[in-house]
């Protein structure tokens, strides 16, 4: 992963690189903030990404503003199939443009619920800029699993097994790489919200990983969201926020 924020000056924000379906995470230019959103009833990806766009033309932001999404699937996808899945969805963002030398700068986080799946891949909210004279920053960590470079299968942390000692491992993993994106991004201090996605218990996870690894979860508590990251094999997922103001929209 390239250290170095890259300027997207269309969205006003600059992201950390990531791979061709999303990048690692979004921090908001000086003199603007990052919102964050959550759908009232979530929408068909395809869908609820146009319906995102005209929300944005709608409160005078443009397409470019909009630089987190976050995916709800019916189901985990097989590596080549979530491959698949991330040529259509960026697809659409290089329709729009959205591309940055190439590179996409939008962060993005995909699960699929253990109870109550989607019966297609959905959008379940994003995050997008605006002007704002906060002094403070504001950024989106982008969902990550235990896994150690490239979408390949072979990179997936203790793949198969799911013991306790595994589990620790994967979770290290996952803790460790929120830490490096946050580094870059902002700061424990800064954090509003840490998200963890599983399907496994969590209490063993957070005392002896998360916790440690991530102290302002002790203040802040962590957000489980039951459900399978979106690649079988993978086991634990992460992502944090720091933002000031979160909203529900309904854009059914």
């Amino acid at each position: 992963m390239s250290t170095q924020l890259i300027e997207n000056p269309r969205g006003s924000y600059r992201f950390l690189r990531g791979i061709e379906p999303y990048s690692s995470g979004v921090v908001a230019s000086p003199g603007w903030e990052i919102v964050h959103a959550t759908l009232a009833q979530p929408l068909a990806w395809h869908d609820g990404l146009c319906a995102i766009r005209k929300h944005l033309e709608r409160i005078g932001r443009e397409r470019y503003s909009l630089c987190g999404v976050e995916l709800r699937c019916p189901e985990p996808f097989s590596m080549d199939g979530f491959i698949a899945f991330n040529r259509q969805y960026r697809s659409l963002l290089e329709d729009w443009e959205m591309l940055v030398d190439d590179e996409n700068p939008i962060a993005r986080t995909n699960v699929s619920p253990v109870n109550d799946p989607p019966h297609e891949s959905v959008v379940y909210g994003f995050s997008y800029t605006e002007p704002s004279d906060l002094e403070r920053s504001t950024f989106i960590v982008a969902g990550g699993g235990e896994l150690e470079g490239a979408l390949d299968a072979r990179n997936i942390v203790c793949s198969g097994d799911t013991s306790a000692e595994a589990m620790r491992e994967k979770a290290q993993c996952v803790v460790n790489l929120m830490k490096e994106r946050l580094s870059y991004l902002g700061n424990h201090e800064s954090l509003s919200q840490i998200n963890v996605y599983t399907a496994h218990d969590l209490r063993e996870l957070l005392s002896r990983e998360v916790i440690p690894g991530l102290p302002s979860a002790a203040r802040l508590g962590v957000h489980w969201h039951y459900s399978y990251p979106p690649v079988h094999d993978i086991e634990f997922e992460m992502d944090l926020r720091g933002v000031v103001k979160e909203l529900i929209i309904d854009l059914s």
